[in-house]
């Protein structure tokens, strides 16, 4: 069973509520906001992900006593 996506318009003057079906052109606009809200979920997690990445490696170049990137220097520093 398939719904149809609605909208719900409340007159604050009357406190009249009407509830119609979303318009083609308002699907679409909703489709485009959640692609575009999962491409900048994905682009978060990739930069976390790299973050992360280089913690592990500015670590493990302490550790063993080499040189450090700026890039790895910069995500160390408070």
């Amino acid at each position: 069973m398939t719904t149809t996506p609605t909208a719900v318009e409340i007159n604050c003057e009357t406190g009249e509520t009407t509830e119609r079906p979303l318009t083609a052109e308002e699907l679409a606009d909703m489709e485009t906001r959640r692609n575009a809200s999962l491409a900048r979920q994905a682009e978060a997690e990739a930069e976390a992900t790299r973050i992360t990445e280089l913690k592990s490696s500015a670590k493990a170049k302490l550790i063993a006593g080499q040189p450090l990137t700026a890039e790895e220097a910069d995500v160390l520093v408070i």
